[in-house]
């Protein structure tokens, strides 16, 4: 079984799933477009949910939101279904296969054998495409890695059943009757609008202020919690930004791309300029990020570091405020 499927590298997986399975059944879509119809730019804080030992931070809404809110908005239907037998999850999973139907399922980073050491930890929120399977090996396209790859039977089983916060339980899922039309325009619109009232929710850990939230934090944990669980937590805070795909700066990047084809489909020269402003702010995103992982490598020379990071934080928390004020003004009467 080795279905006809066009691997395309991707920035994130869960876009880069949906954009490729989407594809395969006719419907072009670009990862940005997928990524601002489905409203993926976010940040939260979860203090009270920990993740090897620090708190939880996301710059992205729960996994499968993405999918789900572009089914939604573009009219089509996902099959989604989790097990709790794992004999159940490979039979299904060898069904869909033999009927030509590429499948996306969420998985554990950690047992993944094809990703470098680096970034094998405990992160069950991946996305990947299962496309055949041949000899007992099922054929694998990542949308993070560059060409297709492999698992064993056993090695799939292993992360599609891995334990911890947001476990994938077999997760699998894939598009069905896809519509002959839809209204790109309106679904544009509606993603930046619910995007725009995410990141401007009057909640401590959500959207702007949760970013505010953290920074005030930055300057507390030294003193409350010690240096090294404080630089523990930067570490947690840089590697869900810029290496495990919970998007960060590079999410910023991705929404200002989504902005720009956006602004010719919308014929709105506004959201263009927008898109040049968030890439300035991914650009700050990336210079904290070098900064906080001085400070949690212990190769920071500058004096009271803690709150210069801190500032570099409020600063961005600051101008993405500022930013999704002008965004939401921007489609207000759309």
């Amino acid at each position: 079984m080795k279905i006809d499927f066009q691997h395309n590298q991707s920035a994130h997986c869960e876009n880069g799933v949906v954009s490729n399975l989407l594809h395969h059944n006719g419907l072009e879509l670009s990862e940005p477009m997928i990524f601002g119809i489905g409203s993926g730019a976010f940040f939260i804080y979860l203090p009270f949910i920990k993740v090897n030992f620090a708190p939880a931070f996301s710059f992205r809404p729960v996994p499968g939101f993405i999918f789900s809110r572009v089914s939604k908005r573009l009219g089509f239907k996902i099959k989604r279904i989790k097990f709790k037998s794992k004999s159940k999850a490979q039979q299904v999973l060898d069904r869909e296969l033999a009927q030509n139907n590429p499948v996306g399922l969420q998985v554990g980073v950690y047992n993944l054998t094809y990703f470098p050491d680096e970034y094998r930890f405990h992160f069950n929120a991946h996305n990947l495409v299962v496309y055949g399977k041949e000899e007992g090996t099922y054929l694998i396209s990542d949308p993070v890695m560059p060409e297709v790859t492999t698992l064993t039977v056993k090695e799939l089983e292993k992360v599609r059943f891995a334990k911890g916060a947001f476990a994938p339980k077999g997760h699998i899922y894939y598009p069905t009757a896809l519509p002959k039309e839809f209204k790109l325009e309106k679904a544009i619109v509606k993603g930046i609008k619910q995007t725009c009232k995410h990141m401007l929710a009057p909640v401590p850990v959500v959207g702007v202020k949760g970013i505010l939230y953290v920074s005030k934090k930055i300057r507390t944990w030294p003193d409350k919690i010690g240096v090294k669980k404080t630089n523990h937590y930067l570490g947690q805070l840089v590697r869900m930004q810029e290496e495990i795909g919970t998007g960060g700066g590079g999410f910023r990047f991705i929404y200002a791309a989504f902005l720009q084809e956006a602004s010719q489909i919308l014929a709105l020269p506004r959201l263009n300029e927008l898109s040049r402003e968030m890439t300035a702010i991914g650009d700050l995103w990336r210079d904290f990020a070098i900064d906080a992982s001085r400070l949690y490598k212990n190769r920071s020379k500058e004096t009271d570091a803690y709150n210069k990071v801190a500032d570099k934080l409020e600063t961005i928390a600051l101008k993405e405020k500022a930013f999704y004020q002008e965004l939401k003004k921007a489609v207000s009467t759309l």
